[in-house]
């Protein structure tokens, strides 16, 4: 069933706007009220990067009065093939300042406002006040369970999105709606995965294109609630499989057993970014690449071990490193063919996977063994420059 509009008409479109929106206006959905709904509406999105990319620009094209951004980081050149609103001229740039830009390029009429901070719990309810309705494209549980938390407070909608290699996932969270049906994130996963256990895209990959259908879901929910039109998302989970090229769609229920969100907590700790075994095991048994090639270059006799999958070693490699992936060491299959007779040095492709490697050979015996700090790609960086990152 449809809700009713989130925001309120604005007094008038201009002879320009009009021009610009016809293609809205004709949509009797839509027309000149629901067009005028847009315009005066507050949209928060919360990431400028895969999914915030396409969704900054379409809820720009159709007409969203003013566009918050909340983002920190800056434009990389292994983010080009997926965030679309940058561009080769911003490697380097603020990703925020960037799509401010692109924004402005597709529809002048649009008010940017920019939030180039990291979201923790000190400011998220100030940054989200304004807003009519937030759009979470982060890729990490701990943002995720902060975004959700804070709504929750306030009393404000989300459409969220997730995107990991083929596949995709969208659903609309409001614990105050108006159809007495609210939900929110909690009662979709009550509790975060165990660390390790779900790769970010920076670890698995995603399909470039697949940000583009999530995000364009995304923006089709954003405008919906705007305007009051269609049947949202809420209480629905959108699964989409971009191999299969299907679409299934999953009734979400109130869990009874979520409990009432009162205040913000610490969402890094609730979530355990890395896991009490890996922080333990990491702290006095961690070198840096430095101090790796350091030792190559004294020739000491070592085991060098990679920690990641196959493809990523087809990738980079340092050189000398045996591939033998987590999961093997992490079952115990693996553990024999480790030498025992020498150090072991652990490393991936920043630190995290080699950590819980590195738990799991000292829990087997191999006490003294080590990981590098920020794995291969500190490697990269302070090593060997003319090594590709990914």
């Amino acid at each position: 069933m449809a809700l009713p509009p989130l925001v309120e008409p604005a007094e008038d479109l201009s002879k320009d706007e009009v021009a610009r929106y016809s293609r809205h206006l004709i949509i009797p959905d839509v027309g000149m009220t629901g067009q005028k709904r847009l315009k005066n509406a507050k949209v928060l999105v919360v990431g400028a990067g895969g999914l915030g990319s396409p969704a900054l620009l379409y809820l720009a094209a159709a007409g969203v009065g003013t566009l918050g951004i909340v983002e920190f980081d800056e434009v990389d050149e292994s983010n080009l093939h997926r965030q679309v609103i940058h561009g080769q001229s911003d490697i380097g740039r603020p990703k925020g300042e960037s799509a401010r830009d692109s924004i402005a390029e597709i529809n002048p009429f649009v008010k940017v406002v920019l939030h180039p901070v990291r979201l923790d719990s000190s400011n998220v309810l100030d940054i989200f006040r304004d807003y009519d309705l937030i759009l979470d494209g982060t890729d990490n549980f701990a943002t995720r369970y902060l975004v959700n938390d804070a709504a929750v407070l306030l009393g404000k909608p989300y459409v969220w999105g997730s995107i990991f290699r083929f596949e995709g996932q969208a659903s609309v969270f409001w614990e105050d709606a108006p159809n007495g049906k609210g939900l929110n994130y909690r009662d979709l996963y009550p509790e975060p995965p165990p660390p390790g256990m779900v790769p970010s895209c920076a670890e698995g990959g995603v399909l470039g294109v697949l940000c583009a259908s999530i995000g364009s879901i995304m923006v089709n929910e954003a405008i919906k609630l705007i305007t009051g039109i269609g049947e949202p998302l809420l209480g629905r989970l959108m699964v989409y499989d971009a191999l299969e090229m299907s679409y299934r769609t999953i009734k979400l229920r109130k869990d009874p057993e979520t409990k009432p969100i009162t205040e913000l907590i610490d969402y890094d700790a609730f979530c355990g970014v890395v896991s009490d075994d890996a922080q333990t095991a990491a702290a006095g048994h961690t070198i840096t690449a430095t101090e790796l090639k350091e030792m190559m270059d004294a020739g000491k006799d070592f085991a060098l071990i990679d920690v990641r999958e196959p493809h990523e070693y087809e990738i980079v490699s340092i050189p000398g490193a045996v591939l033998v992936p987590k999961d093997r060491i992490l079952s115990g299959e693996a553990l024999s063919e480790i030498p025992q007779d020498k150090p072991v040095v652990l490393h991936c492709k920043s630190g995290a996977r080699s950590a819980d490697a590195l738990a799991a050979l000292h829990r087997a015996g191999f006490k003294d063994a080590v990981h590098v700090g920020g794995g291969v790609l500190a490697w990269a960086k302070q090593v060997d420059p003319s090594l590709p990152t990914y």
